[in-house]
């Protein structure tokens, strides 16, 4: 497990409790455990700390507001990110924009960033049609 100095791990416990909008809705989501899998939230890694992180996957998510966009902040996200690549993470940053707009397509995007299958949904609940039936 990738644990960071204790500076680290108490700016953790602080950023669990002052999540945004889209780290909050995202986090309700991920919990539910989709496809199976499982997240920790604002997980120290290093210096770090990783909005979510999947172990199994070794596979860190980061809503990125727009303030990933401006000044130097690009740069200091790849520094970042290729630190985390170095330590064999898997990084995907999402837009907040999109968990805010389209979070079941956010949370699909991730399960398909594990490599996992999507699961088959029915409509109104109904069972998967037999298979060699019409």
């Amino acid at each position: 497990m990738l644990y960071g100095p204790k500076d680290t791990q108490r700016r953790a416990r602080t950023l669990r409790q002052t999540m945004t909008l889209p780290e909050i809705l995202l986090w309700q989501a991920l919990r539910e455990r989709p496809a199976n899998l499982r997240f920790r939230r604002q997980h120290p890694a290093g210096i770090y700390v990783l909005d979510f992180f999947c172990p199994r996957h070794r596979l860190a998510i980061e809503v990125d507001g727009e303030i990933h966009g401006r000044g130097d902040q690009p740069e200091r996200d790849a520094v970042r990110d290729a630190w985390l690549k170095g330590e064999g993470i898997k990084v995907v940053r999402i837009p907040a924009t999109d968990v805010l707009r389209d979070l079941e397509a956010v949370v699909c995007h991730i399960i398909a960033s594990t490599g996992r299958e999507l699961p088959l949904r029915q409509p109104c609940g109904l069972p998967p049609p037999l298979s060699g039936e019409d």
